[in-house]
């Protein structure tokens, strides 16, 4: 089985669902051949930095904008009609790739690529069959497109919504979001955290996406000037600044909780077992991850589009609670962690939205999409 992956590296949740997926086929089917292909990365530098950075820039100084653009892409078929025309303009420059990697199935975890071989299939340049992993908990015209074959979602209700969208029901599964297999297992809470050098108490997990972007210091911040006796740890992600900028911080200033700071690491399976609550904003990787652990998830400040929908999505189904600005996070805390029921019901939920056989099912999938032996 030769499986191609087309991705886009705006965000990391889109690059790690299909290193997720990948690692999991070659374990599993070892005479396949697996190659991960960042998109506009491939297509064209200039064009990769144009839009990734713009992308990257445009959420962090004016989220509101992109919002704007994401909400009207909903209702405007002009929009989509417009990115589609971008989307295979571009799509010849794969072809070269194509020709000589030869993949049996095509695996896309972002909509520009599977806009781009949608295209190519329309135009009979390509017959394989074409996969898509949706990477967020909400459905979107653009995942709407001939020639594809199946669809991988998060949830029944993301299924739901894509069927009332008009695409076929039964080339969408709501199999999850690939999870590594750190995530489905669980490992021993002690060790870990003697390994860290943190004691058995209450523990807090902030994190950001890999990008750290947004929300870590505001809810580092928070939790730091919280009364409740904890400890806190805080993942950056690739977002060194603000890392080094929180080490400064706890170097020049005395403060009674332990604190543990990393930067971009695979050790997230790991921190979250020793956790009992998550702060983070509602990327779908993020979220599914803390599922399948069963953690609290207290959400902040999603960036406008997806992630505010995720958010809508998990707190309207009591999977996640929001944390509002100037909210009253002691309160919060106190209301959740010490109502033993409150807590199990959350924990139940979260058994029941996680997805840990993702992996399997889908490569299961794959294997019969491509008539693979």
């Amino acid at each position: 089985m030769n499986i191609l992956f087309l991705s886009v590296s705006t965000g990391g949740g889109h690059i790690k669902a299909a290193e997720t997926l990948k690692d999991y086929i070659m374990k599993k089917y070892a005479n396949s051949r697996c190659l991960i292909i960042d998109t506009f990365k491939y297509i064209s530098p200039v064009i990769d930095k144009l839009i990734v950075d713009g992308y990257i820039n445009m959420i962090n100084k004016i989220p509101f904008l992109y919002g704007r653009l994401y909400r009207l892409s909903e209702s405007s078929k002009a929009i989509v009609n417009l990115t589609y025309g971008f989307s295979s303009l571009l799509s010849y420059r794969l072809m070269p790739l194509i020709t000589v990697f030869e993949p049996s199935i095509i695996v896309c975890t972002h909509t520009i690529p599977l806009q781009m071989v949608s295209h190519l299939k329309k135009e009979k340049l390509i017959s394989v069959p074409i996969v898509a992993i949706v990477t967020d908990y909400v459905s979107h015209p653009f995942w709407k497109l001939e020639n594809v074959d199946a669809l991988i979602v998060p949830h029944e209700e993301v299924k739901d919504e894509m069927v009332r969208f008009g695409i076929p029901e039964n080339i969408i599964f709501p199999y999850g979001i690939p999870l590594s297999e750190g995530f489905v297992q669980k490992h021993d809470r002690q060790e870990i955290l003697n390994i860290f050098g943190l004691e058995d108490k209450l523990t807090g997990l902030i994190m950001g996406g890999s990008l750290g972007i947004r929300s870590i210091r505001n809810s580092f911040e928070m939790l730091i000037n919280t009364k409740r006796e904890m400890q806190i740890i805080v993942v950056t992600g690739k977002n060194t600044a603000l890392k080094n900028r929180i080490e400064n911080l706890l170097k020049q200033t005395k403060l009674s909780k332990t604190v543990r700071v990393f930067g971009y690491t695979n050790l997230v399976p790991y921190l979250m077992d020793i956790s009992d609550f998550i702060i983070t904003k509602p990327g779908g990787m993020t979220i599914s991850e803390a599922l399948a652990k069963e953690l609290i998830i207290f959400l902040v400040s999603p960036i406008p589009g997806q992630e505010e929908r995720n958010s809508h999505f998990l707190v309207r189904n009591n999977a996640a609670l929001e944390i509002k600005e100037h909210e009253d996070i002691d309160y919060l805390l106190t209301r959740i962690l010490d109502d033993v029921s409150k807590k199990k019901e959350l924990q139940r939920i979260a058994r029941n939205f996680s997805r840990p056989y993702a992996c399997h099912d889908t490569a299961v999938l794959l294997r019969r999409l491509a008539n693979f032996q």
